[in-house]
């Protein structure tokens, strides 16, 4: 499980496990991590958290967020990066794996569609777990409205992006006992038959319709040989 070491002036003050889907950062005492400084806007920053991956995101903070000394709005988090927060230092540490990994599959909704590859501004990110189980259900994703309306795509990826860089991105993980969907950027959440998700992740069903960036797709399971 990846985890955050809190330091201040190079003196340790906490050791974080980051075991939700989305962890806040802020002054205000309801964000899972507490920084009690005036240079910390009340919600500074958040962490979302999918597998071993994580995605750093500045919420507009007034003195902003840094890592490795460059400012960043949105951030893929690399293993012993280190996050800047006025005087307070967060170092990102990452579960090593033991066994192979898979690249993510980006799609992007914009003017090109990219498949197996990472669409133009979101970075490429490695999924943590190994291959993906063998399973005889697969899911798919058939795009129901947009240009490429139509189009079916195999989630295989551990970790498939999907949306618009810039605008509203979303992930689909692929686990043992299912396929997730999560919000990752933009300030509207995806919706599901109608409902509009909010910052955890959603198990996909059959047959749900799913929205995101203007684009309606339908998710579905099928059976394959293994």
């Amino acid at each position: 499980m990846p985890r955050l070491i809190l330091s201040m002036d190079g003196l340790v003050l906490k050791e974080m496990p980051l075991e939700k889907e989305r962890t806040t950062i802020g002054r205000k005492p309801h964000n899972d991590i507490q920084i009690d400084n005036l240079a910390i806007s009340g919600e500074h920053a958040a962490i979302v958290t999918i597998l071993n991956d994580a995605f750093l995101e500045d919420l507009n903070s007034t003195n902003g967020t840094y890592v490795n000394g460059q400012p960043v709005k949105k951030h893929v988090l690399q293993n012993n990066d280190v996050v800047e927060l006025g005087k307070y230092r967060l170092k990102f540490l990452a579960e090593q794996n033991t066994g192979g990994s898979e690249h993510d599959e980006a799609v992007s909704f914009g003017a090109a569609l990219a498949v197996d590859a990472p669409a133009s501004g979101v970075p490429p990110v490695e999924a943590a777990a190994a291959a993906a189980p063998a399973v005889s259900v697969v899911g798919m994703i058939q795009i129901l409205s947009g240009t490429h309306a139509g189009r079916t795509l195999e989630l295989s990826k551990s970790l498939t992006t999907l949306g618009k860089p810039g605008t509203q991105v979303a992930v689909i993980t692929r686990r043992p006992h299912g396929y997730f969907i999560t919000h990752v950027e933009g300030t509207v959440f995806p919706v599901v038959n109608g409902h509009s998700l909010d910052a955890q992740a959603h198990r996909l069903n059959d047959h749900d319709i799913i929205e995101i960036a203007g684009v309606k797709m339908e998710f579905f399971s099928q059976t394959v040989q293994n």
